[in-house]
């Protein structure tokens, strides 16, 4: 199992990438969770099969037609065996 926390930064609210991002990750079989932050980035939790997680967080970097990504920080974080990806409230 691998597990990645994403900021992304950019036009990435008010685009749809919080419901594409859960779409994608359940094309992925990914689990996690996305939500908006305040600060105007997107936050995302995604774990599972290592090359499942690099292509969500190849995915991340491009998001749906109507973003701009500008930059994706991207840590790698203990996995805890998450179950389904899901959207959270803003942080």
């Amino acid at each position: 199992m691998k597990a990645c926390l994403l900021r992304i930064h950019g036009k990435v609210q008010g685009v749809y990438y919080r419901d594409s991002a859960v779409a994608r990750a359940r094309e992925l079989g990914v689990a996690g969770w996305v939500r908006n932050r305040v600060d105007g980035t997107v936050e995302a939790w995604v774990e599972g099969e290592p090359l499942a997680v690099a292509e969500f967080v190849e995915w991340a970097h491009q998001g749906p037609q109507a973003a701009r990504v500008d930059r994706v920080d991207a840590s790698d974080v203990t996995a805890e065996a998450t179950e389904g990806f899901e959207r959270k409230p803003t942080l």
